[in-house]
């Protein structure tokens, strides 16, 4: 009798906990739908269609994306190859910063760790604006300009230099300033990976006959901290391919001079919020999220558990 009690109660328990588990997962379910996956599929249909906001949508199939990639000459001649060199530059670089800044924070004590850690964080948390606003002082084209007043009082220059107003500077000074605020998330994420690595792992590997710091950055310290790179990884990716904006935000302007500094994220604005083709917008989206997954996937590779 007692064993047969005992098979009535049990589904009921796991009926309970299963209920609990959904509890606490729900808020986030639910946010995921409204914020993500609602606004992605929301984005797909758009993109099948021609909707300038005043009138209602008008379907075209898939002549936007025809029109990406065959008659706007400025996406595939500037504005993908300005993308693809500001992913590639900033993406590891940033990437193996962060690393390498999580490593040396790991081997100091931990009161001067900590102090280093919100400095080094703290760019990150910048708003976009503000954070624009300090480097057009920095690079301000006129003789108050900080950077052109240390040249011009060290006879480098004759005259003041435009630099965020002319193509030739406009792409690099994106990524200074990007990589100057990219230690956010993924770089914390890599110090705490660092920081749990059981020590008794080192204290091994030297006994067996490793003999440099090297040595233990590569046998020990990166693989014991896959899941920590590969979050990293993922979110520098997406950083990086979100961080478009900052050149229209120091150039003042959008397009930037020449498409210099244009990416797709700033021609996703240029299209949506100032020409107001809101379909074209969404299938450059579209375009610039299968660019986002295969990067991703590039990064699971690399540092996802092998199977």
């Amino acid at each position: 009798m007692g064993r047969y009690i005992m098979t009535i109660k049990l589904p009921f328990k796991k009926y309970k906990d299963n209920r609990t588990g959904t509890l606490f997962v729900l808020p986030y379910v639910l946010a995921f739908l409204v914020f993500i996956t609602i606004p992605v599929m929301m984005g797909m249909v758009l993109s099948l269609t021609y909707f300038n906001l005043l009138d209602v949508p008008r379907w075209v199939g898939l002549t936007n994306f025809i029109t990406i990639f065959t008659a706007d000459s400025a996406f595939m001649q500037q504005i993908v190859p300005n993308t693809i060199t500001f992913a590639v530059v900033v993406g590891p670089l940033g990437y193996l910063l962060g690393f390498f800044l999580a490593w040396l924070l790991a081997q100091i004590p931990h009161r001067l760790r900590t102090i280093l850690t919100l400095i080094i964080y703290s760019p990150s948390l910048t708003a976009g604006v503000a954070m624009a606003v300090m480097w057009r002082i920095i690079f301000s084209g006129d003789e108050a300009g900080y950077l052109n007043a240390i040249l011009l009082s060290l006879n480098l220059i004759d005259s003041p230099i435009q630099w965020l107003a002319n193509p030739d500077y406009l792409m690099t000074i994106m990524i200074i300033v990007t990589l100057w605020s990219s230690m956010g998330i993924g770089f914390l994420a890599m110090l705490a990976g660092v920081l749990n690595i059981n020590p008794e792992l080192f204290e091994a590997a030297y006994v067996d006959g490793m003999t440099s710091k090297l040595q233990e950055i590569f046998y020990i310290t990166i693989p014991s901290m896959k899941p920590q790179m590969l979050f990293g990884a993922v979110m520098s990716l997406v950083a990086t391919f979100n961080a478009g904006a900052i050149g229209v935000l120091l150039s003042g302007q959008n397009p930037t001079p020449q498409n210099a500094g244009q990416l797709i994220v700033t021609h996703i604005d240029d299209y949506g919020f100032i020409r107001f083709d809101m379909g074209y917008a969404a299938a450059l989206s579209m375009v610039l999220l299968v660019m986002v997954y295969l990067f991703s996937k590039v990064a699971y590779k690399l540092f996802g558990e092998k199977d």
